[in-house]
């Protein structure tokens, strides 16, 4: 079955610096009906303004990926990790048996936007680590880009979990074609612009995920880019 989460149902918190859109219970946005999809527990869709950002605040046994859509984010953490996320970049952290960090828009005018994935891991108590790889838009024009896997494979950041996330950037008619397997599960995130799935228009924010297998025919409407999830 194919199931729609519209943009406009996304829980949502504007704190002046910061505009959140969350497709998942987070922080003071609870619904129990939309706690998490299989591992995948959060999507956040954050703009934050120039010179803002999070201080320095912990986490573990989670697997975070940062998608830069717009703009930078300049990340330090306890590892001793510090670097500049741009557009482009997927940052991976395994939290693991404990990490502080901050997360801040270096830029004094210009505003970040990003989503902000957390996977919730295949186990516990793992060593923190840290990955930041590049993939260039070539990479992902009118393709289905890996750029997250268990295994790390095909230059893809490395999680613990049995999940596997694409990018694509997709042009005004342009098609891929995701194939969900036997016991698998999709989630579709559109990140930017809108798509056909079937045929149901999704715009910027919209999701719609699938239970069943089969294939799924994603096609651009303008300029889209969207993100697939493929899970346990």
């Amino acid at each position: 079955m194919l199931t729609i989460r519209k943009s406009e149902e996304r829980g949502h918190a504007n704190h002046g610096w910061l505009d959140s859109y969350h497709t998942f219970s987070f922080a003071n946005y609870y619904d129990p009906q939309h706690m998490s999809f299989r591992s995948l527990r959060v999507i956040n869709q954050d703009q934050i303004n120039g010179g803002k950002g999070f201080g320095t605040h912990p986490h573990r046994d989670m697997e975070i990926i940062t998608y830069m859509l717009d703009g930078a984010l300049e990340h330090k953490d306890s590892m001793g990790n510090g670097s500049i996320i741009r557009v482009g970049d997927v940052q991976r952290m395994s939290a693991g048996t404990g990490i502080t960090h901050s997360e801040f828009n270096p830029s004094a005018t210009e505003s970040a936007h990003l989503l902000q994935i957390w996977i919730l891991p295949n186990q516990q108590g793992v060593t923190p680590s840290y990955e930041q790889i590049e993939f260039l838009r070539e990479e992902k024009l009118n393709q289905l880009r890996l750029i997250a896997a268990p295994d790390g494979r095909d230059r893809a950041v490395t999680i613990h979990q049995d999940a596997y996330i694409y990018a694509s950037i997709l042009e005004d008619g342009a098609e891929v074609t995701h194939r969900v397997s036997q016991s698998r599960y999709a989630w579709i995130q559109v990140a930017i612009g809108s798509i056909l799935v079937g045929d149901r228009l999704l715009n910027a924010g919209d999701a719609i995920s699938s239970d069943v297998a089969g294939d799924l025919k994603l096609i651009g409407q303008g300029n889209a880019e969207i993100l697939v999830f493929d899970l346990a």
